[in-house]
């Protein structure tokens, strides 16, 4: 702690000194870079200095700086979709500039993926980083023809899913809770609705998502393979917009428009299901009381108090039911509100802080309540603040530094249990915990081919009371451990803390105008948990805190990459080529029979195990032109090692797949009509497959003698999706807009398997047989209808 903090102050006294130097002999220009129809803010704008090689990008809220020497200077702001602007400035003191960007007429050809300047993948120095606009993501095939941001980020390379029906994503080899998902900063612990076939981002309030798999920024933390950053919009500042979908399964509405003009918007937005609408009168009995739906509601408001500071409050509640009448059912939702001030000190240095709250529960419901039946509940929530500072201290540096706390309550399980006239509670004591990080990092340039990006980050954890801690000794390898005692603490009492310095190193070095070499390094330090043996996490998986018997996880990543454009044209193509390795520790796995559900002894189940994940990722991008698209390949491998189980041999993890590759393209017929497909391969993941059986008196027992994790493999994965978008013909005066889109999701009807499951066969019940089990086996058509207004 004490070594971080001495970086941190030593980084913050030599701004101070540079500042007071620069200060004496250059100037500085600053301002904002909006949409001219909106007033929305344009995250990585790019402004360029003619006169010198200097330039930059805005910031997630739009905002830039840049020093220079005094003088006459040409700057053009540009950003792919729109109008390039040139503003001419005689800068002889701190001045403010602000750019309103116009969108290009008509069907955009061009904008695809790309958000940035045609040569940022060779002259950013980010890597494992990709970006997409909301754009981009509605021109790509999906499930009943509704635009969904996790799926299309699951056509990336280095990114997969266990499949159809899984939650989630998996980067890099990690799982799904080793993911940092951020909606306007509030953490989502699931982002999936209805089993993972959509996501609850309302793709009419998201603005742009950035995922970033390697080379993550010291100002994030607390998890281990990911960052997906999802932004949503301002609202509209200028007028009142209205859009919205009717689908085969749901629909969806927003409204935004000025409160007050170009000062105040706002932005709200609707989604509803109808599943169980559409099947009630099919419905008999018990089961009409059915409930079969999911719905969520996306709203932001942000108020500028004056030309230094503003104010955004947003919020995301949603939430899945499905209730099979008086029988079964269960639930889960996500709640976030997060409230943000951004302020101004002067043009070099830019403020921001941000406090959130974040809510995870989900529950389980038999019989009748009161009656008999059962009902369990388990929930995560979490608050924090964050300030954050961004100093840009000359063209050639750009600091930033801040800290972050956060404060976690856990209901691992509450229960009732439910018989004639008596009730009886089953529930776990909850749990609290604190995490808190400081930060400091600088982008320097140095000459006109060699970036860096470095930075240091210290995380804290402490595993707080009121509870108890307890107390095992390990009795046979790979057996459930022996209870030996507990400790009682009272209110906010450390029972157990923990520290990690989290260093963070990116290089980038321009070969040539058109190519660069990149490479990074990332420490991560993750102290929350998600408990989960299935082949999948389903949304009743308990989330966990670091204890006195769980360690927080770490990992160490490094990786490689090049990356060069070929242009014809002004046509440009992406290519890049990026190798990781991934060293992992303490993570979590489970002796053969675990028991997860309300286990006050869970503890004594988990076992510690290291992991590795490697591999290449290959990608090619089209970014202009008719025909546009990419082609991704990843070949890798994550596996696991645990002392006491598999021989204490490596094994392959759940999310282990050799073979990844993703093909996506769309073809703009003309300005009314135009195509796109996906076709998707994977390998099978990785199953733990009986290799005997055992007879006793006619009862067959499957039995794995080689005690082998992961023994085999299901069969391999493959996809064809393709889509028609039909726009409406255009009218002066006309302010409907509206499109229809026809999609075919699994084209050829492949009845990819899911999972695989043994029974007797029927003919020769002395047989065992091999079933695969599929989620999705045929061909799904989709329509929807969208419109703006």
């Amino acid at each position: 702690m004490k070594k971080c903090l001495s970086s941190l102050f030593l980084i913050i006294s030599t701004v101070l000194l540079n500042l007071s130097v620069y200060a004496q002999e250059k100037y500085t220009v600053s301002g904002y870079v909006k949409t001219a129809e909106a007033g929305e803010a344009q995250i990585g704008a790019s402004i360029y200095v003619k006169e010198s090689t200097n330039g930059t990008h805005t910031n997630v809220y739009g905002f830039y700086s840049i020093t220079l020497p005094r003088g006459v200077y040409t700057l053009v702001a540009s950003y792919i979709g729109t109008e390039t602007i040139t503003k001419t400035i005689d800068l002889t003191q701190n001045t403010k500039l602000d750019f309103e960007l116009t969108s290009i007429s008509g069907h955009l050809k061009e904008v695809v993926v790309k958000t940035d300047r045609a040569k940022d993948n060779v002259k950013n120095i980010e890597m494992s980083v990709n970006k997409l606009d909301i754009k981009a993501i509605r021109r790509m095939p999906a499930l009943l023809g509704e635009v969904d941001v996790i799926k299309s980020i699951q056509l990336l390379p280095g990114v997969a899913t266990v499949g159809e029906g899984a939650s989630g994503f998996n980067v890099r080899g990690g799982g799904i809770d080793q993911n940092l998902v951020l909606l306007d900063e509030a953490p989502v612990y699931n982002s999936s609705h209805l089993f993972g076939f959509f996501s609850v981002f309302n793709p009419d309030a998201v603005k742009g998502v950035k995922l970033v798999k390697g080379g993550i920024s010291s100002q994030y933390g607390g998890k281990l393979s990911s960052l997906l950053d999802v932004r949503m919009k301002e609202g509209n500042e200028k007028k009142f917009v209205t859009t919205g979908g009717i689908g085969l399964i749901f629909s969806r509405l927003a409204i935004e428009g000025p409160l007050i003009k170009d000062k105040a918007s706002f932005i709200v937005a609707g989604r509803r299901s109808y599943i169980d609408v559409i099947s009630k009168p099919f419905l008999k009995g018990d089961l009409k009381q059915s409930q079969f739906y999911f719905y969520d509601l996306t709203a932001k408001v942000n108020y500028k108090l004056n030309e230094n500071n503003r104010l955004f409050l947003s919020g995301y509640f949603g939430r899945d039911v499905f209730n099979s009448g008086n029988i079964f059912g269960f639930d889960w939702g996500n709640s976030t509100a997060t409230l943000r001030w951004n302020h101004i000190f002067n043009h070099k240095l830019f403020f921001n802080l941000t406090s959130f709250y974040s809510d995870y529960d989900y529950r389980i419901l038999t019989g009748k309540p009161g009656v008999d039946g059962f009902k369990w509940k388990s929930s995560i929530v979490n608050y924090s603040v964050k300030p954050e500072f961004v100093f840009y201290l000359n063209p050639k540096n750009t600091i930033k530094f801040g800290a972050q706390g956060i404060y976690y309550e856990f209901t691992p399980g509450k229960a009732t249990v439910y018989t004639v006239g008596n009730s009886n509670d089953i529930k776990l004591p909850p749990k609290f915990a604190l995490e808190s990080g400081i930060y400091a990092e600088n982008e320097q340039k140095i000459g006109s081919s060699l970036s860096l990006q470095y930075g240091i980050r210290y995380s804290s954890y402490q595993y707080l009371g009121k509870g108890t801690a307890h107390h095992y000794t390990q009795s046979t390898p790979g057996k459930r451990k022996i209870f030996t005692g507990l400790q009682t603490y009272k209110e906010r009492d450390k029972i157990q803390g923990y520290g990690n310095l989290e260093p963070r190193l990116s290089v980038k070095y321009d070969l040539n105008e058109n190519s660069s070499i990149k490479a990074s390094y990332n420490r991560m330090a993750q102290y929350i948990h998600l408990i989960s043996n299935t082949t999948a996490s389903i949304p009743l998986d308990v989330w966990t805190p670091s204890t006195n018997n769980i360690k927080p996880q770490l990992a160490d990543q490094v990786a490689l990459g090049y990356f060069r454009n070929f242009s014809k044209n002004e046509k440009i193509i992406e290519t890049s080529v990026e190798v990781y390795y991934k060293k992992l520790q303490n993570q979590v796995d489970y002796i053969d029979g675990a028991n997860l559900i309300l286990n006050e002894y869970l503890e004594a189940d988990l076992l510690n195990a290291k992991g590795r994940a490697y591999g290449a990722e290959f990608h090619i991008k089209k970014n202009y032109g008719k025909l546009t698209g990419w082609v991704s390949y990843t070949i890798a491998r994550s596996e696991r090692q645990v002392v006491e189980l598999n021989k204490g041999l490596w094994y392959p993890n759940r999310f282990d797949k050799l073979h990844t590759m993703n093909i996506t393209a769309a073809y703009q017929v003309n300005n009314r009509l135009e195509l796109s497909s996906n076709f998707v391969f994977n390998s099978g993941t990785p199953a733990t497959f009986p290799t005997n059986r055992i007879e006793v008196q006619g009862w067959i027992i499957p039995h794995n003698s080689q005690e082998r994790r992961n023994n085999y493999r299901i069969p391999s994965y493959h996809r064809l999706d393709v889509s028609a978008t039909l726009h409406r013909k255009q009218k002066p005066g006309r302010r409907l807009e509206g499109n229809w889109i026809f999609s075919l999701y699994n084209v050829y009807g492949r009845k990819n398997p899911f999972s695989v499951f043994f029974q007797p066969n029927k003919d020769h019940p002395q047989n065992t047989e091999a079933i695969n089990y599929s989620i999705i086996g045929s061909v799904v058509p989709g329509i929807t209808y969208n419109f703006k207004f």
